[in-house]
């Protein structure tokens, strides 16, 4: 969706895992979980290669949750700065970025909350923490998806967008017809590109086109257009007002005239 979305000469490579950490794409003797129906061609590029080929304007990391695992367990900020220190020395250039993610619906401590409280104390503090005290000045930047996630929903159950009605709207669907409590539906994946397109590009995503394919080329479930236009307002709000995203210097006003 991204692709679909970026300006003219946006190419990209991946190498993907289900619930992944970090640690597990960097140490080659460890299993990636559904390696190969997540890395098809042309799109798979072995992430230590891509990484340290310095040949990407963008490097984009996640970490699997439970992030409290991934810290505790697995390591994630340390992993975190391999991966980020290959990306600098590839590159001086290259611009890093953390996507955050959300958790389980039926999260115990409660989905709104944990998405509120973790940003500071995991992503920020506990994930990205040790490298920001090393590399102030190039810092990894922040993609903050499931804060976009939180504020749309609180949207919807607000009934401010046309057609919507509740969170689970925006998560797929089980083989039994139940909720997904934590994999999102075409609607979910819009968001994210969304977020992503405004934060890599630095451009407000109001206007952008909301009825996009799936990778098989089949159309994706779009939001209706007074929808998308409210979305897309919301996620330019979001990565504005989030510091680490590196817009806070791009004003509300110079978004709204994109």
């Amino acid at each position: 969706m991204l692709a679909q979305l970026a300006p003219n000469g946006h190419r990209w490579n991946a190498q993907r895992g289900s619930g992944t950490s970090l640690r597990a794409h960097w140490e080659p003797e460890e299993e990636i979980l559904h390696f190969e129906i997540s890395n098809p061609a042309p799109a798979y590029r072995d992430a230590r290669e891509a990484v340290g080929s310095g040949e990407y304007d963008v490097i984009v990391l996640t970490e699997m949750v439970e992030l409290r695992d991934a810290l505790k367990y697995f390591d994630g900020a340390k992993y975190l700065r391999y991966w980020a220190d290959l990306a600098r020395k590839a590159n001086p250039e290259t611009r890093i970025y953390l996507y955050e993610t959300w958790h389980h619906l039926n999260d115990p401590t409660g989905w709104e909350r944990r998405i509120q409280q973790d940003l500071d104390s995991l992503w920020l503090g506990g994930l990205l923490g040790p490298d920001s005290r090393r590399n102030p000045r190039r810092p990894v930047y922040l993609i903050p998806a499931g804060q976009v996630m939180a504020a749309v929903v609180q949207a919807i159950e607000a009934g401010k967008i046309e057609g919507l009605v509740t969170r689970e709207d925006l998560f797929a669907r089980t083989p039994e017809g139940e909720v997904d409590t934590i994999h999102i539906n075409d609607l979910g994946a819009y968001l994210v590109a969304l977020t992503h397109f405004a934060v890599i590009y630095q451009l407000s995503p109001v206007g952008l086109p909301h009825q996009l394919t799936r990778a098989d080329g089949s159309p994706a479930q779009a939001f209706s257009a007074p929808a998308a236009n409210e979305i897309q307002k919301l996620v330019w709000q979001v990565v504005q007002a989030q510091p680490r995203t590196g817009l806070a210097s791009v004003s509300a006003s110079e978004g709204a005239q994109e």
